[in-house]
């Protein structure tokens, strides 16, 4: 690149109203009621959004690549083409009751990256990537973050198109029928950097009136599934001293959960969003209880000692009750730093661009957490309203998903000139 080009770069920003009516267009595709979005992985609501991203892709002359599992990847050709890609992308799926931005800005700031450079005749070294993960959000189809989960061997292809949906559809029959289903094969080893622009989900930007997010990496995760045993009985004739009551101890452990997460604050987190109690009866003792468990924190060794809490507390409390109370660890995401490199990279471009930035660490999972695992990979947050996500109401103003847009544009500079 030139001494010229190279200066002219520096100011180079991308367009925010072509930004804004992309993401307005596709969010048409599923729309609800209540301004949200609808769109399923693998329903023809995803294809039609799948086609919409392809011929944006093409049109901003990439060529189109889709795996066996229907991730889609647009490359845009750099002079260099044998040169590690720079990447990239998020998820066009959507919860039941999704919005319009959550995974859906990352994919389209990736296109606004590739248009904006157009614009200016500005061709990169390395070749660059745009990717559509396919089901990130797991609502139709288990694991969550399937596509990307795949793509670096975490599950294996054949498992995940055998996975079916509570109709019995298997991934394999819906990506068939919706023209989704790929054949080319790429290597992981062959991206340099993934980069990840998304809605903060949550109210730490907005509340500190902060524009960008460098998020320095993920919390992990570990999900349990617990089961209380007491024993039904009558709720007239049982004494209260007698009883094995399944919901009470169920009880106890969750305002455990809770307390455990307070006392590993600010970067600790508890929830226990399933409960199922049997027999539901209102003159009946509750025999059986299940529910989730859901905790996550910034190391391992603080899930360690927020599990062993956990454990401890729940055989006290089953001592206490007479009832017994298992529990089963059924996911588990370490947590997961982010490149260093990459980090100051979005780091750098806020501060260039002159946006208010802040370190973060992400509570939720994203298919970045798994491309960190065979690419330097960063994210870049922007504040969305009341930090609500996961809901029709999800909404973020336009100039903050312009600012993310242009700090993702010049970290993806940075890392494609090498």
């Amino acid at each position: 690149m030139s001494a010229v080009a190279e200066k002219s770069s520096t100011t180079l920003r991308v367009n925010g109203k072509r930004l804004w009516d992309s993401l307005m267009e596709l969010a048409k595709i599923g729309a609800t009621p209540k301004g949200g979005v609808c769109r399923l992985a693998l329903t023809d609501l995803d294809r039609q959004g799948r086609d919409f991203f392809v011929a944006q892709a093409k049109a901003a002359g990439c060529t189109i690549r889709i795996d066996a599992v229907g991730n889609i990847f647009a490359r845009r050709a750099g002079r260099d083409n044998t040169l590690p890609a720079i990447s990239t992308g998020s998820h066009i799926d959507t919860q039941p009751t999704g919005g319009r931005f959550d995974g859906n800005y990352g994919v389209l700031a990736g296109i606004e990256v590739i248009q904006t450079l157009n614009d200016a005749g500005i061709q990169t070294q390395a070749p660059l990537e745009v990717i559509v993960w396919t089901n990130e959000e797991g609502s139709r189809f288990v694991p969550v973050m399937m596509g990307s989960g795949a793509f670096i061997g975490e599950f294996k292809t054949a498992d995940i198109l055998a996975q079916k949906d509570k109709g019995g559809t298997t991934v394999g029959e819906a990506l068939a029928a919706i023209g989704y289903a790929g054949k080319d094969v790429l290597d992981p080893k062959t991206f340099g950097a993934y980069f990840e622009a998304h809605i903060e989900q949550g109210p730490v930007l907005e509340a500190n009136d902060i524009t960008i997010g460098v998020v320095t990496g993920a919390l992990g995760q570990r999900w349990f599934d617990v089961v209380v045993t007491g024993s039904e009985a009558h709720a007239g004739p049982t004494p209260m001293a007698l009883r094995q009551d399944a919901l009470l101890a169920a009880s106890r452990v969750i305002q455990a959960v809770n307390q455990i997460a307070l006392d590993y604050a600010p970067n600790a987190r508890g929830t226990v969003g399933m409960l199922d109690n049997y027999p539901n009866s209102r003159n009946v003792i509750p025999g059986t209880v299940k529910f989730s468990v859901d905790f996550r924190a910034d190391t391992d060794a603080t899930l360690t000692k927020m599990v062993e809490s956990l454990q401890a507390q729940a055989k006290s409390i089953a001592t206490q009750g007479k009832v017994s109370i298992d529990i089963k660890q059924v996911v588990y995401f370490p947590p997961q730093a982010f490149a260093t490199e990459l980090v100051n990279a979005v780091r750098s471009g806020a501060k260039t661009i002159g946006l208010s930035e802040m370190d973060v660490v992400s509570g939720a999972g994203h298919d970045a957490v798994y491309m960190a695992r065979v690419a330097p990979t960063a994210m870049i947050f922007v504040p969305c309203k009341d930090g609500i996500s996961h809901n029709e109401i999800e909404d973020a103003r336009p100039e903050h998903l312009e600012a993310g847009c242009n700090v993702l544009l010049h970290a993806m500079l940075d890392r494609a000139r090498r």
